[in-house]
């Protein structure tokens, strides 16, 4: 008897069958012919290729077992029609039937194919749902958080939300994007609702550059959203600062709008120059600097004057061409600016009662630079004198001058210094005059002041530039200064108690070395 059957005649279409049915990946062509080892290669190889696919990932089957696995069937199908040519088959006994078979078992693999596809679309719509999910998770962690320290966050998710809108349009995420734009902006915008304009600002400024992100087709109506509320929080964050005084320059601002509001509204006038908040801008700063000019009568003129001539400059800079209220805004600088000279007086005097006389003597200077014609200008000038000796004798600032002037008493002052000085005197009365250098006169020794026999003006047939004036009964102070315009000399005093009867005489000179200055020198005579 032979070792095994004698092999069968060529049949091709049994062939054909063996190749086919392997080609379905259950190696059921090698069962057909009694090959079950190959069979269960085949049977391997594509349980392998389910592990690596299975569950479906977006990314897909990895191209390199793909290749493999398809090589693997090839072969196999290639080395079934040869083995099937010759060798008859165990089941079904016709080859037809066995060929209609592997014609059908090639469905496994197509219908496998497709189901895998539909797994790997929801894989992937499950991915960008996530992505979508932590974007709103984002947005939801910046919204507990100050906008400036949330900005990025907002980028990043408002970046996410254009990416899934923008590269997968079709998906079950980008369906969901315009909520959760709207959302987005509801979060964003969360310091407007509650009526935090200042903190609103930065924010809803943010959301009007959102449309370089994302596509207007996406927003809808919220392209516009931010707009009307931005000009409501910018003039109200102004106004709030300008009403609290804080943005006269000595402020901090701080959250409140204070030293913003001059930027604030000049947002206002140019990013909104038609609506209805820019409307209200000037009526706002025209009252702000009412108030101001009435605040100079107050208890605190300094403070008043401080702020007119801050509102004065800030105005100045307020951009009103757009809005159509430059003049109207440039009347209400000129106004604070007038009010700041003539609110100059009241600080100054304000200066003066608290012994603050360096400030009073610039307040008045002030006054009577900017106030030519002003009712106040003849005392004015005299509290500027008053102060200026009380610099230099603070007990002559005790009380505050009037305009008041003449009197009983003879005053002669002399000067024996050869530099020009000017005489200054607060008491009763108050006033001031000038006396030219004295030809010949020369500058002291301080040793020399010391002496007993020191006798200034006392040079008989020298001619000394002097001046009379008549002064009332008291305490008069005298200041002299020379008027060399030297730094190292120093002004002199004197204090007279002036009585009634007596003839009196001042004499001024100047001396060198140590304590040089301007001396003072008093004499009476009955």
């Amino acid at each position: 008897m032979p070792s095994s059957p004698p092999p069968a005649p060529a049949d091709g279409p049994r062939a054909a069958a063996v190749a086919l049915l392997n080609l379905s990946g259950l190696g059921l062509g090698y069962a057909l012919v009694r090959r079950p080892l190959a069979a269960l290669l085949c049977c391997a190889a594509t349980a392998g290729l389910l592990l690596v696919a299975l569950p479906a990932d977006p990314d897909g089957v990895p191209a390199l077992a793909l290749v493999l696995y398809a090589v693997l069937l090839l072969a196999a199908a290639a080395h079934g029609a040869v083995v099937g040519l010759r060798t008859r088959l165990a089941w079904p006994p016709r080859t037809p039937l066995a060929l209609a078979l592997g014609v059908l078992l090639l469905a496994v693999p197509a219908g496998g194919a497709v189901l895998y596809d539909g797994a790997r679309d929801e894989a992937t719509e499950q991915m960008l749902l996530d992505r979508l999910d932590r974007a709103d998770h984002l947005v939801e962690a910046a919204s507990e958080q100050p906008f400036e320290e949330a900005r990025a966050d907002y980028r990043r998710a408002l970046n996410a939300y254009d990416a899934l809108a923008t590269d997968h349009p079709g998906s079950r995420a980008a369906a969901r994007v315009p909520d959760r734009l709207h959302d987005f902006y509801t979060a964003v915008g969360a310091p407007y609702a509650r009526r935090q304009y200042c903190d609103a600002v930065p924010a809803l400024t943010f959301l009007r550059t959102v449309p370089r992100t994302v596509g207007r087709e996406q927003l809808g109506p919220l392209t516009r959203w931010p707009d009307d509320r931005l000009a409501t929080s910018l003039y109200r964050c102004a106004s709030d600062g300008l009403t609290s005084g804080d943005g006269d320059g000595g402020g901090s601002g701080g959250g409140d709008g204070g030293a913003e509001w001059p930027g604030l509204f000049g947002d206002l006038l140019t990013t909104f120059p038609r609506s209805a908040q820019a409307a209200e801008v000037e009526p706002a700063v025209k009252s702000a600097v009412g108030k101001a000019v009435e605040a100079v009568d107050g208890k605190e003129p300094c403070t008043a004057v401080s702020r007119l001539e801050g509102l004065s400059a800030q105005i100045t800079d307020l951009p009103g061409e757009e809005a159509g209220v430059d003049e109207a805004l440039a009347k209400d600088a000129d106004r604070a600016g007038r009010g700041a000279d003539e609110g100059a007086y009241a600080c100054g005097v304000d200066e003066y009662k608290d012994k603050d006389f360096d400030a009073a003597l610039k307040s008045m200077n002030d006054f009577l630079e900017h106030n030519k014609h002003h009712k106040n200008r003849a005392r004015a000038q005299k509290i500027a004198i008053a102060a200026e000796v009380a610099q230099t004798v603070p007990a002559a600032g005790r009380r505050l001058p009037t305009t008041a002037s003449g009197g009983s008493i003879s005053v002669t002052v002399k000067n024996d210094s050869p530099d020009d000085i000017r005489v200054l005197y607060t008491g009763p009365v108050t006033g001031s005059f000038t006396l030219g250098g004295c030809g010949g006169c020369t500058e002291y020794d301080w040793g020399s002041t010391l002496s007993p026999g020191f006798e200034p003006c006392g040079r008989s047939g020298r001619h000394y530039p002097q001046r009379t004036i008549t002064l009332p009964a008291g305490t008069t102070y005298f200041v002299h200064k020379s008027r060399s315009g030297s730094t190292t000399t120093t002004p002199s005093s004197d204090t007279a108690e002036l009585r009634p009867g007596y003839v009196y005489t001042e004499c001024a000179y100047t001396t060198r070395g140590l304590g040089a200055g301007t001396g003072t020198g008093t004499g009476s005579d009955v």
